[in-house]
């Protein structure tokens, strides 16, 4: 299996500061298991992984940190808006999670 994954530093342009996420563009959820074995290999605050919804230009998202998943995180949210509008082309103005 080959994924694609992105590492932004959320409040920053600057590479090396700001607060490191990782981003996991996938088209379905992975076992849990394995999303939170890609986390702990990150070894950032937290990795997040989205898949589309069936609305356009919504999406889900989760977010781990190298033990656990957790209800929320602001910067790898951020990170993952990023993604989609610098990385990915979404082709929209807003987009929703």
């Amino acid at each position: 299996m080959k994924l694609m994954q992105y590492q932004v530093d959320a409040f920053s342009h600057q590479v090396f500061s700001g607060n490191p996420a990782a981003v996991v563009p996938l088209d379905q959820w992975l076992p849990d298991a394995i999303m939170q074995a890609i986390a702990e290999e990150n070894h950032l605050s937290e990795t997040a992984f989205y898949v589309p919804a069936k609305n356009p230009g919504t999406f889900h998202l989760r977010w781990f940190t190298p033990v656990v998943e957790v209800d929320l995180c602001g910067h790898a949210t951020l990170a993952t808006a990023h993604v989609l509008f610098q990385e990915r082309g979404f082709p929209g103005d807003d987009l929703a999670f």
